[in-house]
């Protein structure tokens, strides 16, 4: 059964809720959805030294890969992942979210729209021209 956007986008309300946004009081949640359509959630956690604080699209990522076994790249790839600030709409994945939302593959993102509905873009349209990993050369 497949999984409709708005209902990836509840989910990441729900992580939303879980997150530990003390300083900027921001709270956003992710829910990255793999191939197989496994799903891994993720909440901001925000730290005193504020460099230090782990964006909800890389908290789902670190969970994603530590419940995964082996190092097959296409275990790992990333379907889509969707988006919700709980005080912003809509909103988008950081650079550095992007950056690492790409080493995964992801092909789409869904975030809420201001009237709740998803917005849905693609990948390659919202970081066009990405370095990953077949940039590198053998």
């Amino acid at each position: 059964m497949k999984t409709s956007p708005l209902e990836l986008l509840e989910a990441a309300r729900d992580a939303a809720g879980h997150a530990y946004a003390p300083y900027s009081q921001f709270p956003v949640g992710a829910v990255i959805e793999m191939q197989d359509g496994t799903r891994y959630d993720g909440c901001n956690v925000e730290n005193a030294s504020y460099g230090l604080t782990l964006c909800a699209e890389r908290n789902a990522i670190t969970t994603m890969i530590a419940q995964t076994t082996g190092t097959n790249p296409a275990a790992r790839r990333i379907k889509r992942v969707a988006i919700v600030g709980l005080k912003a709409k809509p909103c988008w994945p950081c650079g550095a979210c992007r950056q690492v939302l790409r080493e995964f593959g992801t092909q789409e993102v869904i975030v809420e729209g201001d009237g709740g509905e998803p917005l849905v873009t693609s990948f390659e349209e919202l970081l066009p021209h990405s370095f990953g990993p077949e940039d590198l050369g053998s």
